[in-house]
C-alpha cells in the first residue's frame, strides 16, 4: 500500500478554507505539553474583569468577534465606535451610516425595531421615515415620545433594498445588542416586529403570537430580569392598518405598566 503524496502548502491551505479552518489563531505555535505542565494562571479579579479596555487611537482596527468587542465596551460611546469598527458582513460595506441609536439612554424604556431603512440610513438614526413617523404618534398616545425614550434596532446597518436581514446578519449584530441593553438598563423594552422579538425573546413563534403578553428578558450583565411586549412594527402596520387595533391595545399595556411602577416608586 502507497502512501498518499504529501499536498502542496496551496492546496492544503485550500483544504483548510474547504474545511472551514478560516481564521487564524495566532502568529507562534503553541507548545501545548509544555503549557499542561505549568501552573495555571491566576483569574482576574472581578474589578479588573469589569474596567474599561484602554483608549485606543482611532486609526487602531478593533478586531475579534462580535461577543468578544462587545463585551469589552464599558459605555454607549465605546459600543458605538466598536460598532462603526467592526468588520461585519456585507450589509455593513453597502450602508451609507452606522444607524446606533436615538433618544435618551437614561430612559426607562427601551424601543427596538428590526433594521434600518433608507431614510434612517442616510440620516444615521433609527424611526426618521414613515413608520417613524407613526412610531412617533404611538408613542405619543401614551404620553412619550422620543425625548422620553431609547430607540435602537437589533442591526445596525441597512440592508440592501431594504431586504429583510439574514439570520446569520441578525446573530452578528446580536451581541451588541444584548450589551446595548445591558449598558442601557431599562426598565421595559417595546419590541417592534417579529424580527425584533425573536432575536431579542429567543423565541420562534410570529408576532401574532408573541404580542399582546409580558415577557421577561435577561442577560449576564444584567442585575435583574426587564419586562418586554412585543408589538406590530409600524411598517407592518402602515400597509395592515387594520392590525393598529391590536397594537393600541399593546400600548395601553405599556402605560398600564409604566403607571405600576410609577406607582411602586413612591
Amino acid at each position: 500500500m502507497t502512501s498518499a503524496s504529501p499536498l502542496s502548502p496551496a492546496a492544503l491551505l485550500r483544504w483548510y478554507i474547504d474545511a472551514g479552518a478560516d481564521e487564524t489563531v495566532g502568529e507562534v505555535a503553541l507548545d501545548r505539553f509544555a503549557l499542561s505542565s505549568a501552573p495555571p494562571a491566576p483569574r482576574p479579579s472581578l474589578s479588573a474583569a469589569m474596567a474599561p479596555e484602554p483608549a485606543r487611537a482611532a486609526s487602531t482596527p478593533i478586531t475579534g468577534t462580535a461577543t468578544h468587542i462587545a463585551s469589552g465596551c464599558a459605555t454607549l460611546a465605546e459600543l458605538r465606535r466598536a460598532l462603526e469598527d467592526f468588520e461585519s458582513p456585507s450589509l455593513r460595506r453597502a450602508a451609507q451610516n452606522t444607524v446606533f441609536a436615538d433618544g435618551d439612554p437614561q430612559a426607562a424604556v427601551m424601543v427596538i425595531g428590526e433594521a434600518p431603512g433608507q431614510q434612517e440610513d442616510r440620516q444615521g438614526l433609527p424611526f426618521v421615515g414613515k413608520s417613524g413617523k407613526l412610531l412617533d404618534s404611538m408613542l405619543g398616545s401614551i404620553g412619550l415620545d422620543r425625548s422620553s425614550v431609547y430607540i435602537t434596532n437589533v442591526v445596525a446597518w441597512r440592508p440592501l433594498d431594504n431586504r429583510k436581514p439574514t439570520a446569520e446578519e441578525v446573530a452578528v449584530c446580536l451581541p451588541f445588542l444584548v450589551r446595548h441593553i445591558e449598558l442601557v438598563d431599562p426598565q421595559l423594552l417595546i419590541l417592534l416586529g417579529g424580527a425584533a422579538a425573536s432575536a431579542v425573546l429567543a423565541r420562534h413563534e410570529g408576532i401574532t403570537r408573541l404580542r399582546g403578553q409580558w415577557h421577561s428578558y435577561e442577560s449576564p450583565g444584567m442585575s435583574r430580569p426587564v419586562p418586554a411586549i412585543a408589538t406590530f412594527h409600524p411598517a407592518y402596520l402602515l400597509r395592515t392598518p387594520e392590525a393598529k387595533r391590536g397594537a393600541w391595545r399593546d400600548l395601553l399595556a405599556v402605560k398600564r405598566r409604566l403607571e405600576g411602577m410609577s406607582a411602586s416608586a413612591n
